[in-house]
């Protein structure tokens, strides 16, 4: 590797360097997002089940939110304002639905945060580490034209080391593929249990009501 970057030109080391900012990125958004979904799943269900124990709603919101803010979010969404705005007109069940489905899209938005991200690096690295390949076999190769007696280790030098790139392309590129689809479901099964506990809190509320 050191060898290569000090032969390397200038566009093989911005290409280099953007593939460690991929790792970097990509590292950075898995380790962080791994802790926060497992967090996320330990305690979703927790808060959900000591709402469900509690004797009042606000008591429950309190106990929940103690939990998880995700859950605290959908009932405190709940509390619907009594003038002022539009948000006011229409039926309870038309606001609250309104309100929860608000309240659902910022928790979606949180537990699908560095996805994107995930997915571009995975798309993009091996493409990456592949131009950097060829750039370099041509910069290695333009280099060899002016040799006279050429042997095989000195094309098999240049060559090798430019085909670190499409192995640093695709170090890059596994992780986050591996980790966009293992964290995608994580997130996705939360994401139905806080769906499904809205809908209970929909029910429970319009219930009231009537």
């Amino acid at each position: 590797m050191w060898n290569f970057w000090l032969t390397a030109d200038l566009l093989s080391r911005m290409l280099a360097v953007t593939l460690l900012a991929m790792s970097v990125a990509s590292w950075v958004v898995i380790v962080w997002k791994g802790w926060m979904l497992t967090r996320a799943a330990r305690a979703v269900p927790k808060a959900v089940s000591a709402f469900w124990a509690s004797t009042d709603f606000d008591a429950g919101r309190i106990q929940a939110t103690h939990w998880d803010p995700a859950v605290g979010l959908l009932l405190q969404s709940t509390v619907l304002p009594v003038s002022g705005t539009l948000v006011v007109v229409g039926r309870v069940r038309a606001r609250l639905t309104r309100a929860l489905r608000d309240a659902l899209a910022q928790c979606s938005h949180r537990l699908q945060w560095g996805q994107t991200l995930l997915a571009s690096v995975g798309a993009t690295a091996p493409f990456v580490g592949l131009l950097g390949t060829v750039w370099g076999i041509y910069h290695a190769l333009t280099g060899l034209g002016y040799a006279t007696d050429l042997t095989l280790d000195q094309v098999a030098g240049p060559v090798g080391e430019a085909l670190v790139m499409t192995a640093m392309g695709l170090a890059v590129a596994l992780p986050a593929v591996l980790a966009y689809n293992f964290l995608g479901r994580r997130a996705s099964a939360i994401e139905v249990e806080l769906e499904g506990f809205a809908h209970d809190v929909l029910e429970l509320l319009v219930a009231e009501e009537a």
